[in-house]
C-alpha cells in the first residue's frame, strides 16, 4: 500500500472535504479523490460517503481514522525535527591521524574548528597504524601518502609534504656546514625509517644518491627531528615538522638547493551518500591551513 493515500485520506476525514484537503496538501481536488478511492478499493470497504453538500465517515473510514491519524500525527512530528539541511556542525567528529600531523598541525586545525563550531567536538585518536574507518566508526582520517586507492573511502589530496635537509647550528659548528653533495657524504645522519634510507636529492632529472653515514635510525618522526636538534647529525626532515625550530634558530637548512616529496597528505571519509556537515566543516578547515605556512606548505 502506498502510504500516502492514508495521509489523503487523514486530511479528508479530519476536515470533511475534498478541496479542503486538496488546498492543505497542495494536490489538484481530483488526484485527493482518485487516492481515497484507491485506498478504499485496496482495503475493500468504503471509508467517506460523499454527498454534493459534506463528506462523512464510514464505520470502517472511523476505525481508521482513529487509529491512522495519531500515527501520522507521530511521524510528521519526528519528520519536523530532522533539519532539511544541516546547516551547523554538531556531534561528536572522530578523527584519526598519525601522531607527528597531531602534534605539529592538527592541534591548531581542532582548535580553530571546535571554536568555530561550538556544537561540535572532537575525539581525536593518533597513532601509526591504518585504522579501518568503517569498522571503527572514525568521521575522518589524515594519512600521508604517494597515492591512495579505496573504493569503500572518499580520498581527496590536501597539499604536497616537501622534505629538506636540517642540521643543528651545535652540530654545524662541530662539523662544518655541507656545501656540496660530495661533503654531505662525510657527515653523519639521522634517518627516519619511515621516509628514504637514502638520501636520494637533487631537483633535476638525475639527483643524487647519497648514502652517507646513518648514526641513528629511528620510526618514529618527532624522535628523528629531536635527534636533529640535539646535534645528532643531518636528517632529512618534513619542513613543517622542521620548519617550526628553524624560526627558533634551533635548526639550519643544509644544502637549501635540494629537497624531495616526501608524500601528499590526504583527508579521508567513509563513502556516504549525504556526507555530515560537520565532517565537510573539518575537512574544509584541513585544506584552508594546510595551504599556509603555518601549515604544511613549507616556506620558499
Amino acid at each position: 500500500m502506498d502510504l500516502n493515500l492514508l495521509t489523503v485520506f487523514e486530511a479528508v476525514a479530519r476536515s470533511r472535504s475534498f478541496s479542503a484537503a486538496a488546498k492543505e496538501l497542495g494536490l489538484p481536488k481530483s488526484s485527493v479523490s482518485r487516492g481515497v478511492a484507491r485506498l478504499e478499493a485496496e482495503l475493500g470497504v468504503q471509508l467517506l460517503l460523499r454527498t454534493t453538500r459534506q463528506v462523512a465517515l464510514t464505520t470502517a473510514g472511523t476505525a481508521l481514522y482513529d487509529r491512522a491519524a495519531p500515527l501520522l500525527r507521530s511521524v510528521q512530528a519526528v519528520l519536523g525535527e530532522v533539519p532539511s539541511r544541516e546547516e551547523e556542525p554538531s556531534g561528536v567528529l572522530r578523527v584519526t591521524a598519525p601522531v607527528d600531523l597531531g602534534v605539529l598541525f592538527l592541534a591548531e586545525v581542532v582548535t580553530r574548528y571546535t571554536a568555530r563550531y561550538p556544537s561540535v567536538s572532537v575525539d581525536l585518536h593518533l597513532t601509526g597504524r591504518v585504522v579501518d574507518l568503517v569498522a571503527e566508526r572514525f568521521d575522518v582520517a589524515l594519512r600521508v601518502a604517494a597515492k591512495l586507492q579505496d573504493s569503500t573511502l572518499v580520498v581527496r589530496k590536501v597539499a604536497p609534504i616537501v622534505a629538506r635537509l636540517f642540521a643543528s647550528p651545535l652540530y654545524l659548528a662541530r662539523r662544518g656546514t655541507p656545501r656540496s653533495e660530495a661533503e654531505l657524504e662525510e657527515h653523519d645522519r639521522v634517518i627516519f625509517r619511515g621516509g628514504a634510507e637514502k638520501l636520494r636529492l637533487g631537483t633535476g632529472r638525475e639527483p643524487a644518491d647519497l648514502t652517507g653515514r646513518a648514526r641513528i635510525v629511528c620510526d618514529d618522526l618527532l624522535f628523528a627531528r629531536d635527534a636533529v636538534r640535539a646535534g645528532a647529525g643531518i636528517g632529512l626532515l618534513p619542513s613543517f615538522v622542521a620548519e617550526p625550530d628553524v624560526v627558533a634558530g634551533r635548526l639550519v637548512r643544509v644544502l637549501p638547493r635540494h629537497e624531495r616529496l616526501a608524500g601528499t597528505l590526504h583527508v579521508v571519509t567513509p563513502a556516504a551518500k549525504h556526507v555530515p556537515r560537520k565532517v565537510s566543516a573539518f575537512r574544509e578547515l584541513v585544506v584552508e591551513l594546510a595551504g599556509t605556512p603555518r601549515g604544511l606548505q613549507p616556506p620558499p
